[in-house]
């Protein structure tokens, strides 16, 4: 619980200073990844806000060596609140009283989660067959790009009512999904014994690799998502895309099991369809004003 706490706190720590670094800084585009990478390395609050997110990535692999799967997804998705705050602290974005009742419902799904779990008694599996983890992850990462370009082509259009990143924020929660799954891979792989052991076996194994995809193609396209839409939208669709993909196919995939009380088996399933009801919250059109263009473009022809 406290790890998992940790991750959120580092995790919506990190994004708020990421996408305070972008608004200062050019526009950036999935289509010029070596400018992005250039820019973004350049801030020194974007490297701190990377910096947090890479600690909540440690505290996130201590979470899936003690809890289950579906616990973690419900505690995970509690960050949201936090993530809200400081978007209204630090970004100074608005929210509104949808947006709120969404916070309401979220902590609700937290209590209803951390409920369900009873020391000593949830199954914490360590492994699942390489073929199924594929056949779950290679089609994901494949909806997931083909949805960001989607939505790319869409968002070019002059016409078009400024988005709040939905699209985005579920193209980039797919990616992360399957990152979330490697990383639980990654926790089970580093039980062997020895370090040596510990590296083989898992270069042996398809996380890393899924693990350098989605680092690589989700630092691009979240970069470029978060400097367009506002961070208190497009991360909580981002984090409920992520958290539904992990607590279904991950239980499934790794093949842990849901509570055997009806009691805690309905606190659990209860909580987390309570936490994804947050998505089908989100407005699609964002109606906040949208920022003058500089004076240069003004005065341009």
């Amino acid at each position: 619980m406290a790890a998992a706490l940790l991750a959120n706190t580092l995790y919506s720590l990190g994004f708020v200073l990421e996408k305070r670094a972008l608004t200062s800084l050019p526009e950036v585009s999935i289509r010029q990844p070596a400018r992005l990478l250039r820019l973004v390395l350049g801030s020194p609050l974007w490297i701190g806000g990377s910096l947090a997110l890479a600690a909540g990535f440690a505290a996130q692999l201590v979470v899936y060596r003690t809890l289950p799967i579906a616990a973690a997804q419900g505690i995970f998705v509690s960050g949201l609140v936090l993530l809200v705050l400081l978007s209204a602290r630090l970004l100074g974005e608005e929210t509104s009283g949808r947006e709120r009742y969404a916070l309401g419902a979220i902590l609700l799904a937290l209590l209803m989660v951390v409920l369900s779990l009873r020391e000593g008694s949830d199954t914490v599996s360590q492994d699942a067959p390489y073929p199924l983890i594929l056949l779950v992850c290679v089609p994901s990462l494949a909806a997931g790009v083909w949805l960001y370009a989607s939505a790319e082509r869409r968002t070019r259009n002059r016409h078009r009512r400024p988005t709040t990143g939905v699209e985005y924020g579920v193209a980039v929660g797919l990616l992360y999904g399957v990152s979330s799954l490697a990383i639980k891979g990654v926790s089970s792989r580093l039980t062997t014994h020895g370090i040596g052991g510990a590296v083989l076996d898992l270069l042996g194994s398809p996380y890393p690799y899924l693990l350098l995809f989605t680092g690589v193609f989700g630092l691009v396209m979240s970069q470029a998502a978060l400097q367009r839409c506002r961070a208190s939208l497009i991360v909580p669709v981002c984090t409920t895309v992520t958290s539904l993909f992990t607590a279904v196919l991950g239980t499934l995939s790794f093949g842990e099991a849901l509570p055997d009380e009806p009691l805690r088996l309905a606190l659990r399933v209860a909580g987390t369809a309570l936490a994804v009801a947050v998505l089908l919250t989100m407005p699609k059109h964002d109606t906040a004003p949208q920022p003058s263009p500089p004076a240069k473009e003004l005065a341009s022809p």
